[in-house]
């Protein structure tokens, strides 16, 4: 199995050199068809968030064996509070998925609590001896759980970029008190795009050597986005469990989304087989998914707004690239031209036959800060629930689409409230 390049074809990896590099040479994301690689329901709803982390990674990384996994799997979520993992908790008329039971309480757990095993596992099967410097941009979560996740892993190390002023205090202090001989943090003058520019930057400019190679923590590395996958499965086959559906009937998601990783999770499982209704791509004031997926225009020339989801105050949605790519049938040209104009010119349009492709999956809404507040307070009243800023984007972006959704619905709540503290208060 050959992972290639979204901007070419002919960049190819093995599963393992994907996972290792994270980052195409040509700047484009390693991919391969998820619709290629099923998983069968009936088989899936017999087994545990273990069995299905196993059998979604066999799948998509088929150069680790399970006899490789089943240890990393078990170290990894051997750290959350719950032995659910990701509990599914029914909350007025929709279902939260709890994906803030790791070590940092953000769903980042659920992945970087795992990658530092593929990475090393990587090394392990391509004899790579040189070390691996990852460098992650962070909107707030991704650092504090890759910080916490290498943590002194050998023939490693790890620095990790934020926007000075752009995460909560709380995510702050979390990663600049990080532990470690091999972890290194960096306030950037800038917001999170400038981050991830940069980062984007050093993967093109600076080339491995015989000491020392670049990956990344970010969800532009494969092994990062593949254990996303697990926890869609996990909630279809608790609802399942709980005769809230039958095993073919669709599930909505909605999804706080701001680099496109954790929603494009939920559209592979459906591509491997799992029955998804609609995805809902949650936006805050920084809206600009919300426009491309209403108009297919892309624009990232607009005004930033620091709101009180932090995490998802992005203009530029990297993962949305693999989205281009998997729905126009695999047009690797087609992907570079419209990231080399969005690079240039700031902007780029797609077809309406590709966008209403698109739109027969994805649903899109936006949610500014007195939208969110209202939200919180109205579910606490309402329910006793308390919903951290990201979550009550995915809530009140559900309730936008209410009359036309079809079925049971899981919003995904990606923090603990407190982690948010004044925010949520």
């Amino acid at each position: 199995m050959q992972y290639n390049s979204t901007r070419n074809h002919k960049q190819t990896a093995s599963p393992a050199e994907a996972v290792l590099r994270g980052i195409a040479p040509d700047g484009g994301l390693y991919l391969c068809d998820p619709a290629t690689l099923p998983l069968d329901p009936a088989e899936m709803l017999q087994k545990d968030f273990a069995g299905m982390a196993e059998a979604v990674l066999v799948r998509l990384l088929p150069d680790y064996t399970p006899e490789m996994l089943r240890p990393m799997i078990a170290a990894a979520y051997g750290k959350f509070d719950t032995a659910d993992i990701t509990p599914l908790v029914m909350v007025g008329d929709y279902h939260v998925l709890e994906l803030f039971h790791g070590p940092t309480c953000a769903f980042k757990d659920v992945a970087l609590s795992l990658l530092p095993y593929l990475i090393t596992g990587a090394k392990q099967l391509l004899n790579d001896k040189a070390k691996t410097v990852i460098l992650t941009a962070t909107s707030g979560d991704t650092g504090k759980a890759a910080l916490e996740g290498f943590c002194d892993v050998t023939s490693t190390s790890i620095v990790v970029f934020y926007p000075k002023d752009g995460v909560s205090k709380i995510q702050e202090r979390q990663m600049v008190t990080q532990r470690g001989k091999n972890v290194s943090v960096a306030a950037v003058r800038g917001n999170f795009d400038d981050a991830q520019t940069g980062v984007k930057h050093i993967f093109a400019e600076v080339k491995p050597t015989e000491k020392a190679e670049l990956s990344s923590a970010n969800s532009i590395n494969i092994g990062r986005l593949a254990p996303q996958i697990i926890y869609y499965w996990y909630a279809w086959a608790t609802l399942c469990r709980a005769g809230k559906i039958n095993p073919t009937e669709p599930v909505n998601f909605s999804v706080p989304t701001g680099n496109f990783g954790d929603i494009l999770a939920g559209y592979f499982a459906k591509c491997m087989g799992l029955p998804v209704g609609k995805l809902l791509c949650a936006s805050n004031a920084n809206n600009v998914l919300t426009e491309f997926l209403t108009t297919g225009r892309y624009d990232r020339r607009r005004p930033f707004y620091k709101t009180s989801s932090p995490s998802m105050d992005i203009l530029v949605s990297s993962n949305l690239e693999r989205l281009l790519y998997l729905a126009s049938g695999g047009d690797a040209k087609m992907v570079a031209e419209k990231m080399q104009e969005l690079d240039g010119q700031g902007w780029y349009q797609i077809g309406d036959t590709l966008l209403k492709k698109i739109q027969n999956v994805f649903l899109c809404g936006c949610c500014d800060d007195t939208m969110t507040s209202e939200t919180i307070k109205t579910v606490w009243e309402r329910d006793k629930y308390l919903l951290d800023p990201h979550t009550a984007v995915a809530w009140a972006v559900a309730e936008q689409h209410k009359a036309v959704l079809c079925g049971q619905t899981v919003v995904l709540s990606t923090a603990s409230p407190y982690k948010f503290a004044p925010a949520v208060l």
